[in-house]
């Protein structure tokens, strides 16, 4: 695995600046980043403005936007064929910033809800959006998310075959999984043809529930997550995210989980 395709995302940071957070990257040896879709990091309706700042300070930086941790879709399943219809453009403005930003990928919903009722619905409008995608060169990936049908691996898996297209898949999530009982191996056997972008994370199930950990310490296994994605010839980012504050800082433990996946790196080399 190419150091260079870690990333990490910004959402931990997002009470400060995108500057702040990029820059908090940058000196944890990371310089590619999964920014978060909301201000302060980015506007959900970024203007081009806004993206060329964005753009310029990221190169000044030296942390290029490698996807976009945005939210568009969810009004798909609407019932208001005018709701839909601006969630569409909303969708294309979206991936059309993601192209000036030169991002491979972002972060869509597949509507709202776990009904999956819904997919006859918001499918049309997804497979709509991935062909806009395929002309931009930016991926659509829907993140394995408790609330959401991408979180039921049968529906996720339905879904993507409704839309069909390699534009549009999965964000896979194996903590996640985890934290919603499914195996996250399993799910990575049923998801695989669908992957389009990565976030890596790590907790454990403890009698009280559920909490997150430092990367390697809880129940996800890095190495096997790194081992299989290759093992499937999936060429695109691992963002860590690291959303554990409370145990550390960001501006300090982030390197430490940027130092684990380099061993990685160093034992498959």
């Amino acid at each position: 695995m190419d150091i260079d395709r870690i990333s990490a995302c910004t959402y931990p940071l997002r009470e400060h600046p995108w500057e702040y957070a990029l820059q908090v990257l940058a000196d944890s040896g990371v310089h590619r980043a999964d920014l978060w879709g909301r201000a302060p990091h980015f506007p959900e309706d970024a203007d081009a403005r806004a993206v060329a700042a964005i753009r310029a300070g990221a190169e000044r930086i030296g942390v290029a936007i490698a996807n976009l941790g945005t939210y568009p879709g969810a009004a798909f399943a609407s019932d208001d064929p005018a709701e839909r219809e601006a969630e569409v453009e909303r969708m294309f403005a979206t991936i059309d910033a993601a192209a000036r930003l030169r991002c491979r990928s972002i972060r869509v919903l597949p509507g709202t809800g776990e009904d999956p009722a819904i997919i006859e619905r918001i499918a049309p409008l997804l497979a709509q959006s991935a062909d806009h995608a395929a002309e931009a060169g930016v991926l659509l990936g829907m993140e394995n998310h408790r609330g959401s049908i991408a979180g039921n691996l049968e529906h996720a898996v339905e879904l993507c075959e409704a839309v069909g297209s390699p534009w549009f898949g999965v964000l896979y999530e194996p903590c996640n999984l985890l934290h919603a009982g499914v195996d996250y191996r399993e799910a990575f056997e049923e998801f695989a043809e669908w992957i389009v972008h990565v976030h890596v994370k790590d907790g454990r199930r403890t009698a009280d529930g559920f909490e997150r950990t430092h990367l390697g310490a809880g129940e996800v296994d890095p190495a096997w997550v790194v081992g299989a994605l290759e093992g499937i010839g999936y060429d695109g980012d691992y963002a860590l995210e690291y959303e554990i504050p409370d145990i550390e800082p960001v501006e300090t433990g982030l390197r430490k989980w940027v130092e684990l996946f380099r061993s990685i790196e160093a034992e498959e080399g």
